[in-house]
């Protein structure tokens, strides 16, 4: 990592970075020549995460804290400083499931993943934008989304309301910090993670992950399904200075495939002299919106049969 590149002498954050996808952020952006400052809820798998990017040559140090609380925010931003002297970087990856169908879900359910997502991206962003426009940092936010949160999915009322709220919150830091050059925008990654291990749709993608061997093309083409590393090199270049343009975006990635999501716009507009009363709707709702009706949850294609997997029942 000694070569240099248009990253290096620059510091990251990485929140969640002691294992899976913020490991591979933390250690891509490492190897573009950041200090990293990584953090995790265990101290081992913290240890772990900085051991292998000194390991390669990078600088790295941990802060074993659960994100959500602002004093983890604070001291976050404090180890940067402390160890680095500097901040140009935040990414808020950290995040917890508590996948259940909506009759089901408990308050602690909700509460817990809107903390750690929602609540802990908002301190985390607050506490590096104020070091950033009260130090005239032209500082990169990067937050991690999902498609969760622009389709919805069964079973994840908590986790979508998250994902959903960070890319608004996103937007409109976009246009809070764009005069003191900061820019913020939304990754949204479609990879092996342990949630996507226990589907049996992706079970031939995530074998050959574990094996270390080449993921299905039907998987990283048509899907736009592949590894944490894939999704790495698009945080490197949003946190560059090449990317100084881009902001406000929520942009996908995964496997081969590199996607910009449209924010919501109007699929259709009508209008009624005097308002649109029940009787109006009702006699004219079905002409004017029913054609335009969207879709909820993702649509996946039918697995080819090498790469269908039997299921394993109880």
């Amino acid at each position: 990592m000694s070569h240099a590149t248009p990253l290096s002498g620059k510091v990251a954050i990485v929140t969640g970075s002691g294992r899976g996808l913020g490991l591979a952020y933390a250690q891509e952006l490492a190897r573009q020549g950041v200090s990293v400052v990584v953090n995790d809820v265990d101290a081992d798998t913290a240890a772990g995460a900085v051991a292998s990017i000194t390991a390669a040559g990078g600088s790295a140090v941990a802060v074993v804290a659960p994100v959500g609380p602002t004093p983890t925010a604070d001291a976050l931003v404090a180890a940067a400083l402390d160890t680095f002297g500097r901040l140009d970087i935040l990414v808020t990856n950290a995040g917890v499931l508590r996948d259940t169908v909506l009759w089901k879900m408990s308050d602690e359910d909700f509460d817990t993943v809107i903390g750690v997502h929602l609540r802990g991206t908002f301190t985390c962003v607050r506490a590096a934008a104020t070091h950033f426009r009260e130090n005239q940092v032209a500082g990169r936010i990067i937050c991690i989304g999902s498609p969760t949160g622009q389709r919805g999915n069964f079973g994840q009322t908590n986790y979508a309301a998250a994902k959903a709220g960070i890319v608004g919150m996103v937007r409109t830091w976009a246009l809070e910090l764009k005069r003191a050059g900061i820019t913020a925008n939304v990754v949204i990654p479609v990879a092996a993670t342990t949630m996507t291990a226990t589907v049996p749709y992706f079970a031939a993608a995530v074998e050959a992950d574990e094996a270390g061997a080449p993921m299905p093309a039907f998987f990283r083409h048509d899907l736009g399904f592949g590894t944490a590393d894939d999704v790495a090199g698009l945080i490197a270049y949003l946190a560059s200075d090449a990317a100084a343009g881009v902001t406000g975006q929520a942009i996908g990635v995964g496997g081969d495939r590199l996607q910009l999501w449209s924010h919501p716009e109007a699929v259709t507009t009508a209008y009624h002299d005097g308002g649109w009363t029940f009787e109006a709707l009702d006699a004219e709702f079905p002409a004017v919106v029913g054609d335009h009706l969207q879709s909820v949850g993702e649509r996946f294609p039918p697995l080819p049969e090498d790469l269908v997997r039997p299921q394993v029942t109880a």
